[in-house]
């Protein structure tokens, strides 16, 4: 049997498909970024669920949130549909640099990653939720300000959140590849020591019962930590849990 620590919570399971909250560092499956690593989130949940999975996306190992997964080849295939037809909502947080003006689009080509030179669409939908303004200097400023944001990609691009926000400058925290090393050591000094972006919620219908399927992956205590910066009334007033 799997050890306790190393199974993912379950957010929603049937006899077809299931939800899990992967955390921020593990991998998904092995791929030529795992850099010689063995734990993936694919073999953990094979052994915790005792059978056969098939990941029908994939999150980056630093994000966090909602995993989607089915147990047999036809609910991969018609889940995997409906994720290329648009039908699957899916919400991620994410914490950046600056503020932001309200609701924006970004629509900017991205290419697939490492040996994937060709561009393609990629449309990125944000929302501002909350704003936050820390007394620690940055870039001739005596603080600085960070803004908690509802993404939502219209598209599956290569790490196309961060990507997004690189191309506006306001780079997602923690991010080690795409960020501001600034921002991010001002946020390691303060306790947070993973990059802030979040796979919150998935929605969807079952692909046998059209049922609608709903799942909200709540956030570990180095993105509460964070959240921490934030006012609570205006937490409150987008709907984001305040942090203990």
């Amino acid at each position: 049997m799997i050890a306790p620590a190393l199974t993912l919570d379950i957010l929603y399971v049937d006899d077809a498909l299931a939800i899990v909250n992967k955390p921020a560092g593990l991998m998904v499956h092995d791929s030529a970024l795992a850099r010689g690593e063995t734990d993936f989130a694919a073999d953990r949940l094979r052994e915790q669920f005792g059978r056969k999975v098939f990941l029908v996306h994939r999150l980056d190992r630093a994000t966090s949130g909602c995993l989607l997964l089915a147990f047999d080849r036809d609910s991969a295939s018609a889940l995997g549909k409906a994720l290329m037809a648009g039908e699957v909502e899916k919400d991620y947080w994410a914490i950046c640099r600056g503020w932001p003006e309200g609701d924006f689009e970004v629509d900017h080509p991205l290419d697939g990653g490492p040996g994937k030179p060709v561009k393609k669409a990629a449309v990125t939908r944000f929302r501002v939720l909350a704003t936050a303004q820390c007394d620690w200097p940055s870039g001739g400023f005596d603080s600085s300000r960070y803004a908690l944001l509802l993404a939502q990609p219209q598209t599956g691009r290569f790490r196309q959140i961060r990507r997004h926000l690189k191309h506006l400058s306001h780079h997602l925290i923690g991010d080690t590849s795409h960020g501001d090393g600034r921002h991010n050591r001002a946020f390691r000094m303060i306790g947070v020591h993973r990059m802030l972006l979040h796979a919150r919620r998935l929605a969807f219908a079952h692909p046998h019962s059209g049922e609608k399927i709903e799942a909200v992956a709540p956030v570990d205590a180095g993105f509460d930590r964070a959240l921490a910066l934030f006012d609570e009334a205006g937490l409150r007033q987008a709907g984001v849990p305040v942090p203990p």
